[in-house]
């Protein structure tokens, strides 16, 4: 087996397809699974039922205007949950680019567009 050894044009390539985190696909991703997680929490505390319904989740309300621990509340719930998530993930992406950029300029190589 014989190894070849990257040319800087390889190595451009793998930093454009690999290195970069996409900002809008990681802020769905991170906004779909809070926003399930917190309406699921939510459906399932409302289904167990009870004389107290989720008094900690139902903590969230004082962030959240609008949100109960009910089946409506799951839905604004969700609502809330997929924004906040959004926005770490975005800002995650985002603050990553900035560091893997800041990383490539030390390194002498050009960021990819």
């Amino acid at each position: 087996m014989t190894h070849r050894t990257a040319t800087p044009a390889d190595r451009h390539r793998i930093r454009i397809a690999v290195a970069r985190l996409r900002a809008r696909i990681l802020a769905v991703v991170f906004g779909l699974i809070s926003g399930s997680g917190l309406a699921f929490a939510t459906a399932w505390l409302t289904l167990r039922g009870g004389e107290v319904v989720g008094p900690h989740l139902g903590l969230l309300s004082n962030y959240f205007p609008g949100y109960t621990v009910t089946w409506t509340g799951s839905l604004v719930g969700f609502v809330y949950g997929f924004l906040a998530g959004a926005a770490v993930g975005g800002f995650t992406a985002w603050i990553y680019n900035r560091v893997l950029d800041w990383r490539w300029k030390s390194d002498g190589a050009a960021p990819s567009a």
